[in-house]
């Protein structure tokens, strides 16, 4: 086994700048160092877990754009449930942003539009003909009042 040593580093435990060896990686993919005087693992520089604030935002522009959580997580390589929550955390704050807007029963105006159609009778005629469904139907009974299987 090759050790190799590392003498930039201090060990935060004991202090020693000696004798520090890699010792592999943690989760996040961080070099994991030993300090060979007092056997303790420590990680100098730790990268924070999760997924960084700038693929949270683009995350959530694709949502507003119209893309589905799964295309979204294609698309940047996350997983599909983590922009879900990042978009439902998006809603939560909104929501607590906008509580003292009023509601619409103490607004003093309120406008709609309305829009009607078919009033009375639909103006052109009907695309299927009422005879071809009655054929139909009436080829259906004849076949099943023969009943039974065929011989």
């Amino acid at each position: 086994m090759m050790l190799i040593t590392l003498d930039m580093h201090q060990c935060p435990h004991c202090q020693s700048a000696e004798r520090q060896v890699k010792s592999g990686f943690n989760r996040t993919g961080s070099q994991r160092l030993q300090c060979q005087s007092c056997r303790r693992q420590y990680t100098p520089e730790p990268n924070p877990p999760g997924y960084d604030e700038k693929t949270r935002e683009q995350a959530l522009k694709l949502y507003l754009e119209g893309n589905g959580f799964r295309r979204i997580g294609l698309l940047l390589s996350v997983n599909h449930q983590s922009v879900a929550n990042w978009v439902n955390s998006a809603h939560a704050q909104l929501r607590a942003k906008t509580g003292d807007v009023p509601a619409p029963e103490a607004a003093g105006t309120l406008e709609m539009d309305e829009l009607f159609t078919f009033v009375g009778a639909k103006k052109s005629p009907p695309t299927s003909s009422r005879s071809s469904k009655g054929r139909r139907g009436a080829s259906s009974r004849t076949r099943s009042a023969g009943g039974g299987r065929r011989s």
